[in-house]
């Protein structure tokens, strides 16, 4: 009997139904007894039940084991083009054989009659029998950061981050793997490789932070070392297409010192490049998408005297590679609510989406959601975070709304939740995971774009309601997709 088929077409549809579904990691959960061995919960679409895979699922290779923390990253893609799209796990710290934090990647296969167990899994390590190059190593934290698409021309691809990887110019100067089409041919990309902007340091941590549309895809080194300036971060674009190198073509690099702002420059553990988010973007006169919008978190940036209070610069990436700043934020620019404080890491997560790519775009359809983990709204509750909306377009504080725990979030404020700490764009809503503080509030909230400040979710998924397992959870909602 034929398989059933996937419809395909829509975002995030693991079962081909038509109906998006969303991909929950709790990467500290226990599984078989195995504590902080992981797992990921696919909620289907219209209500048809949640898959629970984890590395003790039937055709999911390897087995859970503890500290593992499958799903402490995701990306979602249809890797084999069969209309289902597929899971991508990121398990960094994976031993392999007796290589301690090495680092593991699978591809979990969607299915339009058993999500993730019907097609055995696909995994992808460093050695001479895997696709990428090279050998594991200790640390090397493979899958630290993923992200995948679809090039304009139809071939798929995944980007895996390798942070850890030690090479001759030191440790932790990173690199990243690059696995496109159907074969699964594989490439490995360092800071070395031609046409790459900067040269390969130790601790630059090429590949901790990784973000992708069909067009571009960006790799960041938030311990990028510019000039003499340590730790101030960096980051390097390239498309989805092999070039005469052999690699997916480099197209700009740069950190604060390159693109800069009136606000500010390169400086000693800034950390630019932590976290990026993409979004497509359709130009006035351009009859489809042809360019993106780039938001690049800055965390460690002081604003004045404030330390590490945060910022985020937003780019616009043209069609043909050229970028242009568009601006900066931060709590202290005009217009903007809040105030930027000591250890609020505004930027430390990111998310941005074009809510209508079939139009041209507009600060009411490209948004953008910063994580600020480290706000403190009350006395009694250090590090209770929230979650900053803006447009990428337009100044910063002329459609800005925020949302914290006690308003907008449920439940709290209470201290060390870092709200913020988790987020992920789906075209109609903002995904806001909560995987800490009490656990009463655990969970993963959709907000809609443009909700008000202090708004209520529009949706909300939490272990031991709607079918989602309550055992085992311990981080819940700490990577979605």
């Amino acid at each position: 009997m034929a398989a059933a088929a996937c419809a395909g077409g829509t975002p995030s549809d693991f079962n081909g139904d038509g109906i998006a579904d969303t991909a929950i990691a709790d990467p500290d959960a226990t599984v078989s007894g195995k504590e902080r061995a992981g797992l990921v919960h696919i909620v289907l679409g219209g209500g048809k039940g949640v898959v629970e895979i984890s590395q003790d699922t039937a055709n999911v290779s390897d087995g859970a084991e503890a500290g593992d923390r499958f799903g402490f990253s995701l990306a979602v893609y249809d890797a084999d083009k069969d209309g289902c799209s597929d899971l991508a796990v990121g398990i960094p710290y994976e031993d392999v054989g007796t290589v301690v934090d090495a680092g593991y990647v699978q591809i979990i296969y969607g299915s339009a009659t058993a999500v993730g167990s019907e097609v055995p899994s696909r995994g992808f390590i460093q050695g001479e029998t895997q696709p990428l190059g090279g050998g594991p190593e200790p640390g090397d934290w493979l899958g630290y950061a993923v992200g995948a698409g679809t090039s304009t021309t139809g071939i798929p691809y995944l980007v895996i981050g390798v942070p850890g990887e030690d090479g001759a110019a030191g440790t932790d100067m990173g690199l990243f793997g690059y696995v496109y089409g159907t074969s699964y041919a594989a490439v490995n990309v360092s800071q070395g490789s031609a046409g790459v902007w900067e040269d390969e340091e130790a601790y630059d941590r090429f590949g901790a932070s990784i973000a992708a549309t069909d067009r571009f895809f960006v790799v960041g080194a938030p311990g990028e070392s510019v000039g003499t300036v340590g730790f101030a971060g960096g980051l390097q674009a390239f498309r989805p297409v092999i070039n005469t190198e052999g690699i997916p073509d480099p197209i700009f690099g740069m950190g604060q010192n390159r693109v800069v702002s009136d606000d500010t420059t390169a400086e000693t553990d800034d950390q630019y490049a932590t976290a990026l988010a993409l979004a497509p973007y359709r130009p006035s006169g351009a009859a489809t998408v042809t360019d993106a919008i780039l938001a690049v978190g800055v965390p460690g940036e002081d604003v004045g005297t404030v330390a590490d209070s945060g910022g985020v610069e937003i780019y616009h990436i043209a069609a043909d590679g050229t970028v242009t700043l568009l601006n900066w934020i931060e709590q202290n620019v005009d217009g903007v609510d809040g105030d930027a404080e000591t250890g609020d890491y505004f930027g430390q997560r990111l998310a941005a989406v074009n809510t209508a790519t079939n139009v041209v775009s507009t600060a009411t359809t490209m948004r953008l959601a910063v994580g600020v983990p480290g706000e403190e709204s009350t006395a009694g509750a250090p590090e209770a975070g929230g979650v900053q909306f803006f447009s990428l377009l337009g100044a910063p504080g002329a459609a800005d709304s925020w949302i914290e725990p006690g308003a907008g979030i449920p439940a709290g404020p209470s201290a060390r939740t870092y709200a913020g700490i988790s987020l992920a764009a789906g075209t109609s809503l903002l995904y806001v995971g909560v995987p800490y503080g009490p656990a009463a509030g655990r969970a993963v909230y959709g907000f809609p774009w443009n909700a008000a400040s202090g708004s209520a979710p529009a949706q909300t998924w939490k272990p031991g309601v709607g079918g989602i397992p309550a055992a085992g959870a311990a981080a819940f909602g700490a990577t979605v997709r």
